[in-house]
């Protein structure tokens, strides 16, 4: 069964390293690109965008993919929309591996907004160390404010992003630990903390440090994301799939294929 993955979360890893070790699948992962040194996998891999949903189209009957696992993050809702539109034109079967959100918990001091810029407006007028956990391109959205200090961590410098005057770069590349977190936070002093509502594991130990250190956390919603068959994990991916490779192999036996 020939699957492509999209991918560049955790959950895409997980699973291309469970599709490599398994030979009923021929897998082809595909990433965005905005990450410059991506981890390697174990499977054929490329990088960059489609063209839209006409592209991926087309790309879809040129390697005859059977069925597409949508594993992309949380906020890539414009790819998310594609394969959606895709798959459907093509009657090609979609799971969506869908990462259960983030829910306060005691002791969280959350302030939920829609977007990056207005994350930076609630930040409100008085000049505060803000700790800024987005990806490089959100960074821009905080020039708007410029009276605060800043300490973002990415994982690739900003590039030519209009940056905030007053701002530190950090580079890392998580998963971080609670212990490491709580450290950063206490050494950086910071006052507020912004992230994502990215969900999962790899980057809660920040959120957890912010609880603990009795930081407010300004909380960026998530978009609304299209999705296909709605799975939660690597795993269910997996048995997804195996059970439309059943379904198939059930199907042609019927037919005396």
């Amino acid at each position: 069964m020939r699957v492509l993955v999209l991918g560049g979360t955790t959950e895409a890893s997980e699973l291309t390293r469970l599709l490599a070790a398994d030979p009923r699948f021929e897998v082809t992962l595909s990433l965005a690109g905005r990450t410059s040194s991506p981890k390697t996998q174990p499977v054929p891999t490329r990088i960059g965008g489609f063209g839209g949903s006409d592209g991926l189209v087309a790309w879809l009957k040129q390697n005859a993919t059977e069925v597409v696992i949508d594993a992309t993050h949380p906020y890539a809702d414009q790819i998310s929309s594609n394969v959606v539109a895709a798959c459907a034109r093509l009657a090609i079967p979609l799971a969506s591996i869908v990462r259960p959100a983030w829910e306060p918990q005691p002791g969280d001091s959350w302030l939920p907004v829609a977007s990056a810029e207005a994350a930076a407006d609630a930040l409100g007028p008085n000049p505060r160390r803000v700790f800024l956990t987005l990806g490089r391109l959100e960074l821009g959205a905080f020039a708007r404010r410029p009276h605060h200090h800043y300490i973002a961590r990415t994982i690739d410098p900003p590039g030519d992003v209009a940056l905030p005057p007053d701002i530190k770069l950090l580079s890392g590349r998580g998963p971080f630990d609670l212990q490491a977190e709580t450290t950063l936070l206490k050494q950086v002093k910071v006052d507020v903390l912004v992230s994502k509502n990215s969900g999962g594991t790899a980057t809660y130990a920040k959120i957890e440090a912010a609880r603990h250190l009795g930081i407010p956390v300004v909380m960026i919603g998530r978009p609304l994301k299209l999705r296909g068959h709605a799975v939660e994990n690597a795993e269910a991916a997996m048995i997804w799939l195996e059970q439309g490779l059943a379904h198939r192999t059930t199907s042609c036996s019927a037919r005396g294929v």
